[in-house]
């Protein structure tokens, strides 16, 4: 009886491990896709940044064509 107690508790705890461990691959995986949604944003707004970085440059120098004529 004793023996099958122990055994229980055992069994028991064991669980709870696989558990945690689940639970914090679970957590991994979505960290690691909030990151790859991060980088994405970022290069979206890098990419825009550029843009529009082109656009006022191109109107600056359009802007300095129209005051030398």
């Amino acid at each position: 009886m004793r023996i099958a107690m122990i055994l229980s508790v055992l069994l028991l705890f064991s669980g709870c491990g696989l558990d945690s461990l689940g639970a914090a691959a679970t957590t991994a995986k979505l960290q690691a896709d909030q990151a790859k949604q991060a980088k994405e944003n970022m290069d979206t707004f890098k990419s825009k940044l550029n843009e529009a970085n082109k656009a006022t440059e191109e109107s600056a120098r359009r802007a300095e064509e129209a005051d030398q004529n």
